[in-house]
């Protein structure tokens, strides 16, 4: 067969993942072009599940799991196990986020599926690593955030501790799973061995702290929340501002920008005064710049402050809310955003991945497949079973009870 114009045709994934973490590495593997076979539950996976909260609820699913084969295992049945590691035996990666030794618990972890197929990669996505005395710690995205430190820095002085609006922890340790995929691929070119790849959410956060620690390392105290102020206040103007009808960030981390902003807000004047002369003197001054900029936005709009921020080559970005974002003309323009419309959650904008590979044929926006639509077509393409062994499989339980959508595909 031909080999397709995508970085990681050829390439087969078992995808155990959930939730945001593991389908969002698997979901960047699909888009270069990688068999991604989502492996779920029999009542699928969690943020399948949410569906049935509302149809909104299911739309991140929506957006992780387009481009990937859809089936189910009940890996609670010695049958679905034996399937698994039917596709293990030639498959080149397996992924999961469940909590550490689950996998191992179920006969299908690290050492039995390396033993069966030492060319698998075999990533593991956790909150707190495979060892250390926190291994066993249950985690999401919201209890890494606190663990981690995240949620100390994030708020305001007067205020407590606030989470992230987005499931950064999730994304962020999804994106280090992918790249630890990808490094140990890149190996097993030259050694032929796959490698045991684990990603910890905690310790994908520390390096995000940097700024922070500014406040540690110079004080020997705990950081303090600063709002949209600069994490280590040790950057001035760094704030979002207010406008007659909005908010607008601006960030002047070069002496550059200072001068270009105050040409913006006509304040040339501002160029020799001392407290405001150099990036030391700003923040010293932190406050006193912070007001200079938000007495010239009060009586602007959003649009005006950002026009004159743009004439003058100032870093600055309005404050936009997720209604806008979903429609922003550049992101669809630039086809990351692609609207489809999805047989069950209706009118979607799908999110491309973010590496952009030139010369690679690109995969269009396509709508996540029902629960364990795909199981027939992987039992019989990717492992050659007969319809009779199919049949004997599906009596034994490894796709779990008779389903509406399995057998012959069902609906996508």
């Amino acid at each position: 067969m031909q080999r397709r114009n995508r970085p990681l045709d050829g390439i087969v994934v078992i995808d155990l993942g959930q939730v945001y973490q593991g389908p969002y590495a698997t979901y960047l593997m699909a888009k270069a072009g990688a068999l991604v076979i989502k492996v779920e539950p029999p009542g699928g996976e969690p943020v399948r599940q949410r569906e049935a909260v509302s149809k909104g609820s299911g739309v991140p699913f929506a957006l992780l799991n387009g481009h990937k084969k859809c089936i189910t295992l009940d890996l609670k049945t010695e049958q679905g196990k034996a399937v698994l590691r039917k596709l293990a035996a030639t498959a080149d990666v397996l992924l999961e986020n469940y909590a550490p030794g689950v996998m191992d618990r179920l006969g299908v972890g690290w050492s039995a599926l390396h033993e069966l197929n030492p060319r698998l990669v075999y990533a593991s996505g956790s909150g707190y690593g495979l060892s250390g005395p926190d291994a066993n710690q249950l985690a999401m995205d919201v209890t890494v955030q606190a663990s981690s430190g995240m949620m100390s820095v994030t708020g305001f002085p007067d205020g407590p501790p606030v989470k992230a609006g987005p499931a950064v922890v999730d994304f962020l340790s999804g994106i280090h799973l992918y790249a630890g995929v990808l490094t140990a691929l890149y190996e097993r070119h030259f050694t032929g061995i796959g490698r045991l790849v684990e990603v910890a959410m905690q310790e994908v956060v520390y390096p995000t702290l940097a700024s922070n620690l500014t406040f540690y390392y110079d004080h020997d105290e705990v950081p303090p929340r600063t709002g949209n102020q600069h994490g280590g206040r040790s950057a001035a103007p760094y704030n979002v501002y207010q406008a007659k009808d909005g908010y607008v960030a601006i960030i002047g981390v070069k002496d550059s920008h200072w001068t270009h902003l105050i040409a913006a807000m006509g304040r040339t004047d501002l160029a020799s005064d001392a407290r405001f002369s150099s990036k030391v003197a700003r923040v010293r001054h932190i406050d006193e710049t912070d007001e200079i900029v938000s007495a010239w936005m009060r009586d602007l709009t959003r649009e005006e402050v950002c026009q004159a921020l743009q004439r003058h080559n100032v870093p600055h970005a309005p404050v936009r809310d997720v209604v806008e974002v979903t429609h922003d003309k550049h992101m669809h323009e630039r086809q990351f955003l692609e609207w489809i419309d999805h047989p069950q959650y209706g009118r979607v904008a799908i999110a491309d991945s973010p590496l952009r590979l030139h010369g690679a044929d690109r995969l269009p926006a396509v709508a996540s497949a029902r629960l364990g639509a795909d199981t027939q077509e992987v039992m019989t393409t990717v492992l050659g079973a007969s319809p009779e062994e199919f049949r004997q499989w599906t009596e034994a339980g490894a796709f779990g009870p008779a389903s509406p959508d399995a057998g012959a595909g069902g609906p996508r």
